[in-house]
């Protein structure tokens, strides 16, 4: 069975009043105060300026969105994250922005360790955005980003 997620991550307020106008948008709780928009196709229409591909290397990020991140993180931080695996393959690749502008990122390599085990880009990210590990499981576990695998399977959880 796959993972294939591509979403918005940042406190619960943030994204409630982020997500208020924007057509497609659900917004999803996890733990910790933190709250997930899945990236549909709708919320990519939305919330695209019709640029293409932005220049941060995401596959689903739409073009010119990071502006509006960045707007957003002026009231907190604000991730952008996409996780794919299947078969014990896959990738993921994370920023964060705070204070109106890129804070961390974007990352697609585990870069930091943990004792002797490599950080991946996503735990990295909700790290910065307030997350704590519990004892065995990472940030993204810790937060439950490891319920559901698909954007459709959160936004059917949605609040």
């Amino acid at each position: 069975m796959g993972y294939d997620v591509q979403a918005v991550v940042a406190g619960d307020e943030i994204l409630r009043i982020a997500s208020r106008e924007l057509p497609g948008s659900a917004v999803v709780r996890l733990g910790q105060g933190l709250s997930m928009m899945p990236m549909t196709d709708e919320l990519f229409d939305a919330v695209t300026d019709g640029s293409g591909a932005g220049y941060l290397g995401f596959w689903r990020l739409p073009g010119g969105f990071e502006a509006l991140l960045a707007r957003w993180s002026a009231a907190g931080p604000i991730a952008y994250l996409e996780a794919e695996h299947f078969g014990g393959v896959g990738r993921q690749r994370a920023a964060v922005w705070a204070d109106g502008s890129l804070a961390l990122g974007p990352l697609d390599e585990p870069t930091k360790q943990r004792g002797s085990q490599a950080v991946s880009p996503a735990s990295q990210a909700l790290w910065r955005l307030g997350a704590q590990r519990d004892v065995g499981k990472d940030e993204f576990e810790s937060v439950g980003l490891n319920c559901h695998r698909t954007n459709e399977d959160w936004i059917a959880d949605a609040c």
